[in-house]
């Protein structure tokens, strides 16, 4: 069996291609980083959607006005985490999505979100303010 290993660069090129379709709304692009097996998880609602073919579909039917804002992208070997700004029909939420890759694609993600709020004042003094 032919395993496919990409290095480093490789890994993030591919990422990079998939974040740039990603925030173009790109679905069929977006969706070749994908093992046909892939799982996908959202802790949070706990949620797990098996396979290629149901993310698509769940993108594609997917009711809300999407935006995307890629803020970072980290990682090294099979492990890479991207954090991200997503607005759903104007309301935005902070992402984590952590992606493990297997023969050059991705076998499983996992997304975090979580919704702004306002820091309380009394640790003001030791904080700064980041957008």
């Amino acid at each position: 069996m032919f395993r496919k290993i990409l290095d480093n660069q490789e890994i993030r090129a591919t990422l990079d291609r998939h974040w740039e379709a990603t925030v173009a709304l790109d679905i069929d692009k977006a969706h070749e980083i994908y093992h046909d097996d892939v799982i996908i998880e959202f802790p949070q609602s706990g949620e797990r959607i098996l396979g290629k073919h149901n993310i698509y579909e769940l993108r594609a039917h997917y009711p809300s006005k999407l935006s995307f804002k890629i803020l970072r992208v980290r990682g090294e070997g099979n492990l890479w985490i991207t954090e991200k700004l997503v607005t759903y029909d104007g309301r935005p939420a902070k992402t984590v999505t952590i992606m493990e890759f297997r023969d050059g694609k991705v076998a499983h993600e996992t997304h975090y979100f979580a919704d702004p709020f306002v820091p309380p004042a009394w640790r003001s003094q030791w904080v700064e303010t980041v957008q």
